[in-house]
This record gives C-alpha cells, sequence and structure tokens, in this order.
C-alpha cells in the first residue's frame, strides 16, 4: 500500500466575487431584513425583476420572516428572496450560505446580492464571506471510495457569485475565510478516512506534505520514539502491526520571537480497538475516528499556515493504533511515563490520556510552551454529560480557560468547563504505582482523565483539556455539517490565535 492519500471529489463549488450583475441563466438571491428595502434591492434587479418580486410578496403575504423564502421565474434568471433576522450575526450568514447551498445546489450558478444594512453592525463584506464560507462548509462531502456513482448523482451547482456595490468584496478579502474552510475540509478528510487507508505511518506522511505552506513537520518513528521515551504512547501500540509515529508541526510567524505563543496537542489513535480491554463490536467502526483530535489540530495548523498570523505555534500530534495481540499491553502493566512518573494501566481502552501525557510533557520539555491545550475524543463520559451540542474543557488556569469558552462562543464550537480539584485527582491514586489510569467505578470518567493529564502539566504552565468525543461526528446532517465528521476543533483553535 502507498503511503500517501488520494483526493478526488466529484464535486466542488466556485466562489466568484465580482462587482458586475449577472445578466442569464442564473438564480438571483437578494436578502432581506426584516422587511423588502425595495432602495436595497434595487442595486441588484433590474426594475422589472424588483416589480415582479414586489407584487409576488404582496399576493403571498410575504412577511419576511427569518427563512421565509420568495421565488419566481424569468426568461433569463430564477428570482429569489430570502428573509433573515432582523439583526443577523455572522453565524446567521454561514447557516443562511447553507440553506441557499441545499435548495439551490441543482442549480449550475446562482448569484447572491449582498449589502449591509442599518440594522447590524456586520458589514457588506463579511456578510458576503460568511455566506460564502456556509457554501463552502455545507457542499462538503466525503465521496472518493465510489467506484460507481455517477456524475448525474452529483449536484449540478458550479459556481457562486456574489455582487456587492462599491468594489467592497474581492477574493483577497476572503482569503481568510477560505484558508478555514479548507482546514475543517482538511480535518473532515483525515477522519472520515477507513483505518486501513489511515494508520499512523500514512497519516504521518500525509501531515509532512504541509510544508509546502511553510510549516516546519518532523516525524518520529518508532525507534526515535523509544529514544526520547515516548513509554506510555508505545505501550498503546505495542499491540498493533502499524507502527507509531509522533509528528511535530512548527509554524513561525513573529521570527523576531523566540517563544512559543501556544502549544496544542492532539490524540491520533487511528483505530480504538479497546486494546485487550476490547470494546463491543457494535458501534466499533466508529472507532477509525479517534485521531479526531489530531485532525483538528493539523487543520487548524494547515489554516494557520493559509492565514500567516503573526504568532508562533508549535503542534505535537500521537499517531497510534490501539489493537489487541500476543505483544498487546494487559491490564494491570505498569509503564514507566517519558516524566518518569510510573502509570498502572487497568484499562487498555483509556488509551487516549496515555499517548497525550508523554506528547504533554515532551512538548514542554522540548518547546517551553507556557500556554498548552490538548483536545481528544478522550471518554463517553462527557457525552454523557453534554451530549453532542458542547466538548468539555477543563484546567488550570481560569483566565486561559475563559479565553478558550470565548473562542469557543465565537467560532460556534462550544465548549463547557468541567471542575478539577483535588477530590477528583485522588481517585486516580494506585496501590502500586503513582497513578493508574482509570477510577474505580462509573462516576466523574471525563473529570478523572482531566486529573490524569493535569499530572504531566509543570506548575507555570497555564493548560486545558478539550474532550470532544462526541462533537467529532455528524449522525444527521445539519446546515454547516453534513453527515460524517465534523472538522470541530480548527474553528475553535483558528478563533483562539487570532484573539491572541
Amino acid at each position: 500500500m502507498s503511503n500517501k492519500l488520494k483526493y478526488r471529489r466529484f464535486f466542488m463549488v466556485e466562489i466568484i466575487f465580482s462587482n458586475k450583475k449577472e445578466k442569464k441563466d442564473i438564480v438571483k438571491v437578494g436578502l432581506v431584513f426584516g422587511k423588502i428595502n425595495k432602495n436595497y434591492l434595487a442595486n441588484f434587479f433590474d426594475r422589472d425583476e424588483l416589480d415582479l418580486l414586489i407584487s409576488l410578496a404582496k399576493r403571498e403575504n410575504f412577511k419576511a420572516e427569518k427563512n421565509e423564502i420568495l421565488a419566481t421565474k424569468t426568461k433569463n434568471a430564477d428570482l429569489v428572496l430570502i428573509a433573515t433576522d432582523t439583526k443577523p450575526s455572522a453565524y446567521d450568514f454561514e447557516v443562511l450560505g447553507a440553506k441557499l447551498y441545499s435548495a439551490f445546489k441543482d442549480k449550475q450558478k446562482i448569484c447572491v446580492y449582498a449589502q449591509s444594512v442599518a440594522n447590524t453592525k456586520i458589514k457588506t463584506a463579511e456578510i458576503a464571506y460568511n455566506i460564502a464560507l456556509g457554501f463552502e462548509m455545507s457542499s462538503y462531502s466525503f465521496d472518493k471510495y465510489f467506484t460507481t456513482k455517477k456524475v448525474q448523482s452529483c449536484p449540478k451547482l458550479e459556481t457562486v457569485v456574489f455582487a456587492a456595490k462599491n468594489k467592497v468584496i474581492s477574493k483577497d478579502g476572503y482569503k481568510d475565510y477560505a484558508a478555514l474552510a479548507t482546514g475543517v475540509r482538511y480535518a473532515r478528510d483525515l477522519t472520515n478516512e477507513p483505518s486501513n487507508q489511515l494508520t499512523p505511518a500514512i497519516m504521518a506522511d500525509d501531515i509532512k506534505r504541509l510544508e509546502y505552506l511553510g510549516l516546519k513537520v518532523e516525524v518520529l518513528d518508532k525507534k526515535a520514539m523509544h529514544e526520547k521515551e515516548f513509554n506510555l504512547a508505545l505501550s498503546v501500540a505495542q499491540g498493533s502491526a502499524n507502527e507509531p509515529r509522533i509528528v511535530i508541526l512548527k509554524y513561525i510567524g513573529n521570527p523576531d520571537k523566540q517563544d512559543f505563543d501556544l502549544g496544542l496537542v492532539g490524540k491520533g489513535v487511528t483505530f480504538d480497538s479497546g486494546g485487550i480491554s476490547l470494546k463491543p463490536a457494535a458501534g466499533m467502526w466508529d472507532m477509525k475516528q479517534d485521531m479526531a483530535g489530531s485532525a483538528a489540530v493539523v487543520g487548524a495548523m494547515k489554516t494557520l499556515a493559509l492565514q500567516k498570523l503573526k504568532l508562533n505555534v508549535v503542534a505535537v500530534v500521537g499517531l497510534v493504533e490501539n489493537m489487541p495481540s500476543g505483544t498487546a499491553t494487559r491490564p494491570g502493566d505498569v509503564v514507566r511515563s517519558m516524566s518518569g512518573q510510573t502509570v498502572e494501566i487497568l484499562n487498555t481502552d483509556a488509551e487516549g490520556r496515555l499517548v497525550l501525557a508523554d506528547c504533554l510533557w515532551y512538548i514542554q520539555q522540548e518547546y517551553n510552551v507556557k500556554k498548552l491545550v490538548n483536545i481528544a475524543t478522550l471518554t463517553g463520559a462527557i457525552l454523557v454529560a453534554l451530549g453532542k451540542e458542547m466538548a468539555g474543557i477543563m484546567g488550570n488556569n481560569q483566565g486561559f480557560i475563559n479565553n478558550i469558552v470565548k473562542a469557543g462562543n465565537q467560532s460556534n464550537e462550544k465548549v463547557w468547563q468541567l471542575p478539577l480539584t483535588k477530590e477528583y485527582n485522588q481517585m486516580i491514586n494506585s496501590s502500586i504505582a503513582d497513578m493508574k489510569n482509570i477510577s474505580e467505578g462509573r462516576y466523574a470518567g471525563s473529570i478523572t482523565a482531566g486529573c490524569f493529564l493535569q499530572r504531566f502539566i509543570k506548575k507555570d504552565v497555564k493548560w486545558v483539556h478539550i474532550d470532544m468525543a462526541g462533537m467529532d461526528n455528524v449522525d444527521k446532517p445539519k446546515p454547516l455539517y453534513p453527515k460524517g465528521a465534523s472538522g470541530f476543533g480548527v474553528r475553535l483553535f483558528n478563533q483562539l490565535m487570532k484573539n491572541m
């Protein structure tokens, strides 16, 4: 098998920003903010078109309520008015873009007129760019393994043109949004890959290709991991025929500064059978996505490199496969971590924290980071606590936690804080080692996992742990999220970096 992922899509939408009116064979979409503004829409629709729409609105009792659509046809074009909130947010415009895509994906070309109005603080360019981002987020598909899929069954939409007055929108202005969409799509692609096509080695090689963007990427193989004493990560990998990898990504956007502004660590278990503590067969196929945390990290780093933000970030992802075999770690084994602390491994299905522990210690030792975030599909307990609407977070510095909560709200990748106190910490004390990798009983599983990770954080480091289990995958399509991998975490990290 080639250690190279092949990317193929049946369908992609081209986004164009123009200052010209489109005339023929298109869908023309105008936005309505609470009521029809004739002067506003006259910038986009011809007089006859606008008269037709206003007449139809009266006849159809169009009230311009949120998501209400008014549509008609002429000889040259389909004419559409779509209503949004009277005071819409940037996210509302993203959702609007997704809904427009859903409604008109079988048209070849559509044109959207964007213009700010008095009752919203969002500028014309932001309206256009967020609607365009909604198109890109919602039009994603993972279809590379179909052999009989016909082009006729794919969406027909090829081009989305955005028009505005006074040349206020441009492809250059959209580049940061396009970079974000690219990072999310990359994270989705990696997470959707089947495990036989995305072993640790293949994923590491694919990440290595990001060097073309200016990222510095270093890959540690099994031998190097032994030399650097990634003992906990190696204990997870030792049951698999597919060897582990550690990947380090560095982005230097501020060469005048020697320190790193932020460190990121991602869990990358490319398949998690549970090891000797074997998972139930039902649903085990979803464990190909147990590397979604690492996908979020590398997707965010790809976005960062494309956006060229002026800060320095280092990231480490631990890539392993957790399998049962005659060489696998046994429940009850004790392993000395890179930090020197010993861990009694009572459950081999609590493996993600073992991989993260060594990666967290390594990034602190090697790069002296003072702000550190790790992300992982770590515990099923977080799903019980929060469902699939928010990720759980915990950490050792309230100010830094607040920064991530804020970034989550801004990016609409929301998080909720859980406690991390000594009462929970003592639950992972072992009778024969420094700690055990699970607590007794079923309670507070997400928190005790956080307590485990905290034992590998130095006192002068501000640290936050994000448990994104359940957020990695969308069971039923949502406006911005087709079924499958969500790419969760990329937008959160990107917003955090922009806020720094």
